[in-house]
């Protein structure tokens, strides 16, 4: 269940949406039977929603885009990626606690 914030990515919109976002874009590559995925899916969801449009949320399936995941050298997920300026300048690989995840957008936007 994704709300009107979140942007579906596929390996044919991709580049063009990172270069079209101006804002810092946490870009999650998930599954639909990944578990830890499912349970970080809400907490991106609201950090994105507490931004107040400073942050942009993606979601990428990596079974319906496995170039993608490929390219980006993801080997485990969920994998959030933070993209400023169209290039990634972070990462957080697992499920980890909302905090965690607050900081490093703090630090980046």
């Amino acid at each position: 269940m994704a709300d009107a914030g979140t942007v579906h990515l596929t390996e044919q919109s991709f580049d063009e949406a990172l270069v079209a976002n101006q804002s810092l874009m946490m870009v999650d590559f998930w599954a639909e039977w990944c578990g830890p995925c499912r349970a970080i899916a809400p907490v991106l969801e609201e950090l994105a929603r507490a931004s107040g449009g400073r942050v942009t949320l993606a979601k990428v399936n990596v079974d319906e885009n496995p170039g993608l995941a490929a390219r980006y050298g993801i080997r485990s997920i969920p994998t959030i990626l933070f993209v400023k300026d169209g290039k990634v300048a972070d990462q957080v690989i697992g499920a980890v606690p909302k905090a965690q995840l607050q900081k490093k957008l703090d630090a980046l936007a």
